[in-house]
């Protein structure tokens, strides 16, 4: 049987941590499916479309990978997938409480959905997505952080939805 994963996310934008856990994912199962989470609630800088265009961008050289959005429980749309496992990232201890949180209401909602938790790399334990959109709109430095086509939208974003601080106002 196919060892299908799911990585959910805002991926408001995504960063190069997200990408590090999806390469690291990729190596474990047979396919890893990326799913943006169309939740308004969360009042996203960009739309599901655009999210789901980023990221599809940023891992396209990375086989048994693919992108799709999804607007319901993700214990549904791990079951709709065939999948059995959801990759969760933990950047430090203080993720671990939410994330536990939520690996109990999944295994919960369906006993045979599995959390597995990854670790980025060092380097990229600091970077968050709202992290970056906070740098971002201050027009702070983030080529270190995202890729590059994540970062020009990011400027096309804010040039278009907002007045961006200057570095010197």
């Amino acid at each position: 049987m196919k060892k299908i994963a799911i990585y959910p996310g805002t991926f408001d934008p995504i960063t190069n941590g997200h990408l590090d856990l999806v390469a690291r994912a990729e190596q474990i199962f047979d396919e890893v499916i990326i799913a943006v989470s169309d939740n308004p609630r969360k009042n996203p800088l960009f739309s599901t479309a655009e999210r789901v265009a980023m990221v599809d961008e940023a891992v396209e050289h990375i086989p048994h990978v693919r992108v799709e959005s999804f607007d319901d429980l993700l214990v549904n749309f791990v079951v709709r997938k065939n999948a059995k496992f959801v990759i969760r990232g933990l950047r430090a201890v203080s993720d671990f409480e939410y994330e536990f949180q939520l690996a109990s209401a999944n295994r919960r909602l369906n006993s045979n959905v599995e959390t597995i938790f990854l670790t980025p790399l060092e380097a990229n334990y600091f970077i968050s997505s709202s992290l970056v959109r906070e740098i971002s709109y201050y027009q702070g430095d983030i080529s270190s952080f995202v890729p590059s086509h994540v970062e020009q939208a990011m400027q096309v974003k804010w040039a278009n939805t907002d007045t961006p601080k200057s570095k010197n106002s």
